[in-house]
C-alpha cells in the first residue's frame, strides 16, 4: 500500500481532533517534525496534550502551537528554550507533567511496546516521585512509571520510502524512534523520499508497519542557540 500523501496537510487529513494526544519526535530544534506542526497549527484543533522532549523555541517548532494557545497540557522533560512556555506554565495556563529525560524515552518506549509501566530509580527522593508507587527491588526503592501512547506520533527522518520505512540521522534518533511506535498512527515527514528497495534493510530503525503515512517535507533547519567565539583581538 502507497502511503505517500502530497504534503503535511493531506498527511493528517481525517485524524486530528480537539482534546487528541499527540506525540512529536524531536530534540531541541533537531528532528522536529516542522511541517506537520505547522499543519496541526492551520488546522485550529485544540485542547491539545503534547508528548515532546521539550516545545521547540518561541515562534517556531511545537512553540508555533503554544502561541496559538492549542495545547492544554505538555508532557516533556526540557522547557528551558522557550518563554513563552515558561510564561503559561507560572501562570497557570498551561498543565504541565515533568520527567526525567531517560524516563520520558522509556515511557514512550513501552508504550509502544505494549509494556503498561516499568520501575526506575530515576526521581526518587525528589518531587517526581510524589503519589507514585514504590517498590524495593534488592534493597534499592525504585517508583513505577507508566507507558506512553498517543493519538497520534508526528516524526521526522532523513530518509523514507513509500511503505513507511525510515532512517533517522545523528540525533534525530533521540525520540523519533520510540514514538514512531507509539501512535496509534503515525505519520512521517521526511528529507529524501526514495524508491521502496532503495535502503538497506540492515539500517532502517522504524520499520514500516510502525508508519501509517508519509511525506516529504520542506526544512528550514534553525539553530537552536547560536554560539561563536568572538575574535581574539591582536
Amino acid at each position: 500500500m502507497d502511503k505517500i500523501h502530497k504534503d503535511a496537510r493531506a498527511a493528517l487529513d481525517g485524524l486530528l481532533f480537539d482534546g487528541m494526544t499527540i506525540m512529536a519526535g524531536g530534540f531541541g530544534l533537531c528532528g522536529i517534525p516542522e511541517n506537520l506542526i505547522l499543519a496541526i497549527r492551520d488546522s485550529g484543533v485544540k485542547n491539545l496534550t503534547v508528548i515532546s522532549n521539550n516545545a521547540g523555541v518561541d515562534g517556531f517548532g511545537l512553540g508555533m502551537l503554544l502561541n496559538s494557545r492549542q495545547v492544554k497540557k505538555m508532557i516533556s522533560s526540557y522547557v528551558g528554550e522557550n518563554k513563552e512556555f515558561e510564561r503559561q506554565y507560572l501562570s497557570g495556563e498551561l498543565q504541565l507533567e515533568f520527567n526525567p529525560q531517560g524516563t520520558l524515552a522509556e515511557r514512550c518506549r513501552a508504550g509502544g511496546a505494549g509494556i503498561p509501566a516499568f520501575y526506575t530509580k530515576t526521581g526518587v527522593g525528589t518531587l517526581i516521585a510524589e503519589g507514585k508507587e514504590h517498590k524495593v527491588f534488592n534493597g534499592e526503592t525504585y517508583i513505577m512509571e507508566t507507558g506512553l501512547v498517543a493519538d497520534l506520533s508526528i516524526v521526522k527522518a532523513w530518509k523514507g520510502d513509500g511503505q513507511g520505512n525510515l532512517v533517522y540521522r545523528m540525533t534525530a534518533r533521540n525520540f523519533n524512534p520510540m514514538m514512531a511506535t507509539a501512535g496509534k498512527t503515525t505519520v512521517a515527514e521526511v528529507e529524501e523520499l526514495v524508491p521502496v528497495g532503495a535502503l538497506d534493510a540492515n539500517n532502517i530503525h522504524t520499520p514500516g508497519i510502525f508508519v501509517q503515512r508519509i511525506v516529504k517535507g520542506k526544512f528550514e533547519k534553525r539553530i537552536e542557540q547560536r554560539t561563536v567565539r568572538h575574535k581574539e583581538s591582536a
